[in-house]
């Protein structure tokens, strides 16, 4: 047919003799006049104006603006264009029944699409430019637009045309939308006034886009960006290149910052509360029944209700999205069925006479005549696909994010209430420590996964009924059958889940004892592997594990049953629906109505399965709700403490000294002062300026209505130094409490003086910040930050200040022996440090505050008395006093008292004096008398402490051994770095990239193997023929309805005829479900086995690792691949390979069924092939960077609530509750942004493949229309587009689960690094047979030529020792610290590299023989007292191979038997873990007990008596020369007066034995090292 823009078919085509207006194609050709005009206008402003910019420059966010009806436009635009796609299909039908092209019928339409894309470019640019003035095009073209299309409609309404006709419609849609973005055009003019006004309005940007640190853009891009995460492009595509960091990420918008949500939700709960105490009181007016009364005083306010108030809104507009997307989810079955329907009834289809349907000579028609078209049903079946994913997933988006938002203000209020709990709630343990942590990690997860799974809740309800209604439309009453299969079966997997949840709780606690045991294997591995006991603890933790991979297998049982359930449950439905309506319907079944009901099916079965989870998550919820509500009633601290009242008025006359908190905003109101920031009250003019804190008639409780203190009456004088002392538990700390208001007070007031004004000089502030008090607790609280961060605790850094706090506290020495000196972080509750150091740290923060009133409670507790004398006299008497500040001391230390300028004496909470010493001396000579008999004793101690090794020097000397051991370790670490940036380099940035981006398949093909070749095989098998099942139940059905079609339709069944069918089609479902049974428990098993051989061969290479892998390898770092790695291995691998698994193989066969139905479509996947390569390979990076981001920032925010909750007092004391409010504001919003971030690009990776599998159903569909004309089977066609649709279900999951499994792999990998060290050689040359059953039996050693190191890459540090010990001698071993005692005591047990010579105990050189016959005939005590949780009996024989009697004999000796005797259990009593419940000398004494129970004739002592008090050695030196009369004593000597009595004495030096020689011979020499060593007490 000849082209022409009127068609040549009619002679009146081109006339005008009825009037111009009355020709239709004219009046077509009038409507191209506003596309043409505005193509015209904007094409070169577009190329010419922005084209050179926007190439060159991007355009920063910070001017991106909004014009008025933003949104609306965008809208309206999105509409037009699919109006204009409908007018472009009706044009070309229509144009297919004339007898030559009509191009006017299709060209305006197709103009008009061309321009409305232009009209939203054109505008997308003006608003980024802001330059409103040239919107005027846009409005000049919706005017003519409008004005042509209103013609348009005017002349079809007098041609006769009318709502029946499609074109008719089109047109006066095109008529409102046109009107709609006029009308739009006109709104932006009168708010903008930037035409027709004098004075245009200048509009700055959002506030948020003015600060650069916001990168989350969501909220202001344009729609299009919006839905499609366009914006995050440039940090998906950046992230393969350079890792994505925090700073990359930025700051979050004001309206999703923890700050603006929890100010929102609490306003929500207080308006609850207000109401709730309303209608309390007007019932209690009302009614007279007390009993009501008193149950309406117990109601709470709702949280519920103030979280619909709080974040209502943005769930109604998900659930409006899911809604939508849900209705358009059944627009793919209805395609189907109509594409299916009129490719068969096609041949039958005959031209109808259509000439009645002229006007203006050209064909009108009807709306159901387009839809009959084919081509037309795959285009919309195309567009509902994109829409239903798009709007998919914006209610995902808008649930996570309000999810979030929702977390954020519950994290703030929990924080808030925290910093206002009573401390004795805390202390009475009604509010525990942990269930303030399952709060913050449990519960306010468990809200937010409730609210990202909400919409779910009434949306599905109406998918489920849709559904059937659909399939009862289509199949009759035989489809109820199949929806019953599906309904009836749900509520198995509700149970199920509620089994798996059961099953992972018990796993719990399986592994966290297995992980208890693996912990103290690991903290006493020296003293194991000295002892040869290695296997019976690995024993133990096998046992442990065994219960644990009992537990996981039910688990696994009950996941692959669950499943198995989602897998099998569509086969089933389909299988009942069918076969009865073969047998009991009068109809055929055909095609369309059988592969629309089949993917009907498929989207019935996902709610029914999701429903178990969205309950079961909606119960949990509801219990956290109902613990929140319980914790923010919980009571807080007293109203009327000193810390709360009006001050404003001081504020003004004095500046606080505290540290400014940074304002989250410019705005006061997101000031972080606002956050309710508790005040003290003003003082009251009578009280007297010379006393500091005074308490009158003062009653005071923890919780009770019992007194703790009472009749309490004190003054603490200004700037002076008063102690409070008293014996233990007479509430002396109580007391310091109860001034800072921590107590309940029963009756009495405390009052706190006046300071005067403050000065200040220039900028520096020499005030003192009269509404804090520094306090340094009892028991010593630490940040999980740096010593200096510690120390200064949030005042400004004064260098000279800082030093002279430093000395005051001996924190110098300690300092220098930690890696980064005061830049090091103190772990978690300063578990790196010990108690000394931990307390002075603690005196250290409470000197550098710059307050008034300085609050020690017992700050010498965990001291020695040389530090107690230097803190006491620099740190308190010459800093603290010099600086004129008020000092309360709270102690036990009686020779401080001649200090005190007051004291005050309590007993029994109340006080028994007051006054000074003198006054005491006077008036109480008892209570004088008493404390003069305590102080002699403690100076009788002080005498003993300074002839041994003081305590600090010993913290020290661990601490030094702490991180000495891993320098070795971090050197290696360095220069493997320094030689990976090289290589870095080096590289290329595409070799970078390519590496970041690798899949690890050694990896996996490690863990895979770990769980056995022939699982492997299984899997693979059962997992290959389960889809090829499927595919052929599938394909089955296409030839039997196509040959059901083929024979004769809508003809009452015959059996014959479906005879052949029926049974293979049954024979075929019951294979797919045995299949998918088979297969859901065999990756799970794999899985299992995997996990269980990986954590076997871990920890059998651990355990028999060399000592110095445990020295240079960080035990948390051992600790996590048994804990977090395992718990992976575990838990997570084994159902993200089945999810990957499964989800890639129904893509598979999906494309190889689209393939093998329409082979031409192939072409068209060849492009798609390699989009989805790049979107998976950039998402994959992003991912597994986002993902480490929001687990490294998650971790920093549970620990921050955990100290606040453990430093509540010192906190409040300080007054720095708004700095601690900001720290976690600060911290809750870096982790929402990591997830926030995580979650955009989930988002982002699912719209792309959703829209890929969209184009591969358009391109499946319209190649399956195309080949049908050349014989194809209308029931193949099915086949293929049922397919297609599956590709856009499962074609993210393929990208999701990759990305999961390469983050899991990280844990397979870091488990087989492990694996790859080195043993110990157990072997030895000899066999155990060879040597003799009672060896050593004399216990003679000679040492030969003996070289040591403890790495063949270290130098050696022993060098050419030679040394004979005769049988029975007791040998002393001494040296200054590093010089080689503790290698030679290691080398007894060859523990350490033997390079060179040997040691030769009776007769047989130690190399030689098995590692476990040498170690456990010998015996050795160690420094640091090991005991392991269990009874006593155990620890002193694990092996269980001693009698009783051999136990007491041991005990006695030890000294320890009456003590044993009268715990509970007696050699069965329990020891907690570390033999916590023992005193370190007891402990000492039991490792003596112990070494006595092995009776070998050799016995070394390794600086036994470092750690313990005079008492316990002096008997421990006793039992060494009875009990050990007969055995060689090898003693190490930490201090040389321990072995003045030695018959032999080994002197080192650097690693060379210098001296040999009886103790006596060697002190009558002045000169040798040894005398030195005693004249200086080392």
């Amino acid at each position: 047919m000849s082209l022409s823009f009127c068609g040549n078919d009619l002679k009146n085509s081109y006339s005008v003799e009825k009037g111009v207006l009355n020709n239709g194609c004219f009046v077509d050709a009038l409507n191209l006049v506003p596309h043409v005009f505005l193509l015209f206008i904007t094409f070169p402003i577009l190329f010419i104006g922005w084209g050179s910019q926007s190439s060159k420059v991007q355009i920063h966010h910070n001017t991106w603006l909004h014009f008025p009806g933003h949104n609306m436009r965008w809208i309206l635009t999105f509409m037009l264009l699919f109006v204009h796609v409908c007018e472009i299909a009706e044009g070309i039908v229509s144009n297919t029944e004339m007898k030559s092209n009509h191009l006017h019928l299709f060209l305006p339409a197709f103009m008009g699409f061309i321009a409305a894309t232009t009209s939203v470019v054109y505008y997308h640019n003006i608003e980024t430019a802001n330059f409103p003035k040239l919107l005027l095009a846009l409005f000049i073209y919706w005017v003519l637009a409008f004005i042509t299309k209103i013609i348009k409609l005017w002349k079809f309404a007098e041609e006769g045309v009318g709502v029946e006709h499609l074109r008719f419609c089109i047109t006066a849609l095109l008529v409102v939308l046109y009107g709609l973005l006029m009308a739009v055009e006109i709104n932006v003019i009168r708010v903008r006034k930037y035409v027709f006004f004098t004075t245009p309005q200048r509009v700055k940007p959002p506030e948020d886009l003015q600060d650069l640190g916001v990168r989350f853009l969501q909220p202001f891009v344009n729609l299009l960006s919006k839905a499609t995460y366009w914006w995050m492009n440039p940090l998906i595509i950046g992230a393969h290149k350079r890792p994505i960091e925090l700073k990359k990420i930025g700051k979050l918008p004001i309206a999703m910052r923890s700050l603006t949500n929890y100010l929102r939700l609490k306003d929500a709960y207080e308006e609850q509360r207000v109401r709730v105490r309303r209608c309390t009181l007007r019932r209690c007016v009302d009614q007279v029944d007390h009993q009501q009364h008193a149950e309406d005083l117990d109601r709470t306010p709702s949280i519920w209700r103030s979280m619909y108030r709080a974040f209502g809104r943005p769930i109604l507009l998900s659930s409006t999205f899911r809604y939508m997307a849900d209705l358009l989810g059944f627009a793919g079955p209805l395609c189907i069925f109509g594409i299916v329907k009129h490719l068969d009834n096609k041949t039958e289809e005959v031209k109808m006479n259509k000439t009645e349907d002229l006007h203006f000579g050209v064909y009108f028609m009807s709306s159901m005549e387009l839809l009959q078209n084919t081509y037309v049903l795959a285009v919309l079946l195309f567009l509902a696909l994109v829409l239903q994913r798009t709007f998919l997933q914006a209610s995902y988006y808008v649930t996570i994010e309000t999810g979030i938002n929702l977390r954020g203000a519950l994290l703030a209020m929990i924080y808030n209430k925290i910093l206002r709990l009573s401390t004795s709630n805390m202390s009475m343990g009604e509010m525990t420590l942990g269930q303030i942590n399952n709060l913050v990690a449990i519960e306010t997860n468990q809200l937010m996964w409730f609210l990202f799974l909400c919409p779910n809740l009434w949306a599905m309800p109406v998918q489920i009924i849709m559904g059937v209604i659909l399939l009862h439309y289509l199949l009759g009453y035989s489809a109820l059958i199949g929806a019953s299969v599906i309904v009836l079966l749900a509520p198995f997997q509700y149970l199920i889940a509620t089994k798996l949840a059961d099953t992972q709780k018990s796993t719990l606690d399986y592994s966290t004892d297995r992980l208890k045991k693996t912990t103290e294997i690991l903290k006493g591995i020296k003293l194991l592997k000295l002892y040869a006991w290695e296997n019976i603890f690995c024993d133990s933790v096998l046992e442990t594990r065994g219960k644990e991979l009992t537990s996981l297998r039910t688990f696994a049982f009950y996941t692959s049953m669950s499943i198995f359930m989602n897998a099998a449950i569509p086969i089933a439905a389909v299988l009942a629906t069918f076969v009865t309506h073969a047998y009991f319907s009068e109809f055929r079944l055909r095609p369309a109505e059988a592969f629309a009901s089949l993917a009907l099916f498929h989207i019935l079965v996902t709610p029914l399965f999701l429903l178990s989870t969205v309950v079961r998550f909606a119960v949990k919820a509801v219990v956290s709700v109902q613990k929140l509500g319980e914790f923010l009633q919980s009571e807080e601290i007293g109203e009327d403490s000193w810390r709360n009242g009006d001050m404003s008025v001081s504020l003004d006359s004095c500046k606080k000294h505290t540290v400014t908190t940074k304002a989250i905003n410019r705005k006061q109101r997101y000031k972080m002062d606002s956050y309710e920031q508790p005040m003290r009250r003003q003082l009251r003019p009578s009280e007297t300026e010379d006393v500091a804190v005074k308490v009158s008639d003062g009653y005071f409780t923890w919780g009770t209505n019992t007194s703790t203190l009472s009749d309490i009456n004190i003054r603490v004088p200004t700037g002076q130094l008063t102690m409070i002392v008293g014996q233990v538990g007479c509430g002396k700390s109580s007391l310091l409490l109860a001034m800072l208001g921590e107590m309940q007070t029963l009756s009495g007031k405390v009052y706190w003086s006046k300071v005067p004004d403050c000065e200040m000089l220039h900028d520096v502030y020499i005030s003192k910040n009269r509404y804090s008090v520094a306090y340094a607790t009892q028991k010593s609280w630490l940040l999980n930050a740096t010593v200096e961060d510690n120390i200064t605790f949030g005042s400004p850094f004064n260098k000279q200040r800082y030093k002279a706090v430093i000395d005051a506290c001996s924190l110098q020495p300690d300092i220098d022996l930690l890696p980064f000196g005061d830049q090091t972080e103190i772990g978690e509750r300063g578990i790196n440090l010990s108690g000394g150091q931990r307390q002075r740290i603690c005196v250290a923060r409470a000197l550098y505050q710059n307050t008034n009133i300085v609050f020690l409670d017992d700050p010498f507790s965990a001291l020695d008395i040389h530090l107690s004398d230097h803190l006491m006299q620099e740190g308190i008497l010459k800093f603290l006093q010099d600086d004129k500040r008020t000092v309360v001391l709270v102690t036990h230390k009686l020779q401080y008292l001649i200090h005190a300028d007051w004291i005050i004496a309590m007993k029994d909470g109340s006080v028994l004096r007051e006054g000074t010493l003198k006054d005491i001396q006077t008036h109480d000579v008892e209570l004088y008398e008493h404390w003069k008999t305590l102080m002699n004793r403690q100076d009788q101690e002080l005498e003993k402490d300074t002839e041994i090794e003081s305590q600090t020097t010993l913290e020290r000397k661990t601490l030094r051994r702490a991180f000495y051991s891993r320098e070795a370790k971090t050197h290696i670490d360095d220069e493997d770095e320094e030689e990976q940036e090289e290589e870095d380099e080096e590289d290329s940035l595409s070799t970078t990239t390519s590496r970041r981006s690798k899949i690890p398949w050694k990896v996996c093909w490690r863990y895979l193997s770990s769980g056995g070749f022939l699982l492997v095989f299984v899997v693979v098998t059962s997992k290959l023929a389960k889809h090829s099942v499927m595919v052929a139940i599938d394909y089955w059905l296409a030839a039997w309805t196509s040959s059901n079609f083929n024979t004769m339709e809508h003809k009452p069944i015959i059996n014959s005829d479906h005879q052949s069918y029926v049974p293979v089609f049954i024979i075929l479902c019951a294979a797919g479900i045995v299949l998918c049974l088979i297969t859901s428990l065999t990756v799970e098993f794999l899985g299992l086995t995997a996990a269980s051989n990986l954590h076997h061969n871990l920890l059998n290479k651990i355990i028999h690792a060399p000592l110095r892998f445990f020295d240079i390898t960080p035990l948390g770092q051992i600790l996590n691949r048994f804990s977090a790695d395992t718990n992976i291995i575990d838990q997570h691998i084994p159902s993200t390979l089945e999810s990957l698994t499964r989800s890639t193989l129904l893509c598979l066969s999906a494309i190889g069924v689209v393939a093998f139905v329409t082979p031409a479509s192939l072409i068209a996947l060849v492009p798609l092939a390699v989009a989805f390569y790049f979107i998976q390979k950039y998402f994959r990076v992003a991912s597994r960077d986002l993902q480490d981001l929001d687990d490294s920032t998650q971790l920093p925010l549970l620990c921050h609530f955990s100290e606040t909750a453990e430093g509540l007092t010192t906190i409040r004391a300080f007054r720095h509750e708004a700095r601690f409010k900001q720290r976690m504001l600060e911290l809750t919003d870096t982790n929402n942004t990591a997830y926030l971030f995580l979650s955009a690009a989930n988002r982002w990776l699912e719209v792309r493949t959703d829209y890929l599998g969209a184009v591969i159903v358009l391109t499946a569909a319209v190649a399956a229309i195309w080949m049908s004309f050349y014989g194809l089977q209308s029931g193949l066609v099915g086949l293929g587009l049922t397919y297609a649709l599956t590709v856009t279900n499962y074609l993210n999951w393929v990208v999701r689960n990759l990305a999961d499994l390469e983050v899991q792999m990280a844990a397979v990998k870091k488990v087989d690094s492990f694996l790859s060290t080195e043993s110990e050689n157990y072997e030895g040359s000899l066999d155990v047979s060879q040597v003799p059953e009672d060896w050593p039996q004399h216990g003679e050693i000679k040492i030969q030529d003996l070289c040591v190191r403890y790495d063949p890459m270290l130098k050696p540090v022993l060098k050419h020792v030679n040394a004979f010990i005769n049988p029975g001698q007791k040998v002393g071993i001494c040296g200054r610290t590093g010089s080689g005692k503790s290698s030679l005591s290691l080398a007894f047990f060859n523990m350490v590299d033997v390079f060179h010579g040997k040691i030769i105990i009776d007769g047989i050189d130690i190399c030689k023989l098995p590692l476990q016959t040498l170690r456990s005939r010998l015996s050795i005590i160690l420094q640091d007292p090991v005991l392991f949780s269990g009874s006593i009996r155990f620890n002193l024989d694990p092996e269980r191979t001693c009698t009783d009697d051999r136990l007491w004999e041991a005990l006695e000796i030890a000294q320890l038997k009456n003590m044993v005797r009268s715990l509970p259990g007696g050699l069965d009593a329990v020891v907690t873990e570390g033999g916590e419940n023992f005193s370190v000398g007891q402990r000492q004494l039991f490792c003596l007990a112990r070494a006595f129970v092995r009776k070998s004739s050799i016995l070394i002592m390794d600086e036994a008596t470092a750690s313990i008090d005079m008492a316990t050695e002096n008997i421990l030196q006793k039992v060494v020369m009875t009990a050990f009369a007969d055995r060689t004593v090898v003693t190490i000597a930490h201090l040389v007066s321990s072995i003045l009595e030695a018959e032999q004495v080994l002197v080192f030096s650097s690693g060379i034995l210098v001296e040999c020689d009886s103790a006596a011979n060697l002190l009558a020499q002045e000169d040798s090292l040894f005398s030195v060593l005693v004249r200086t007490h080392k």
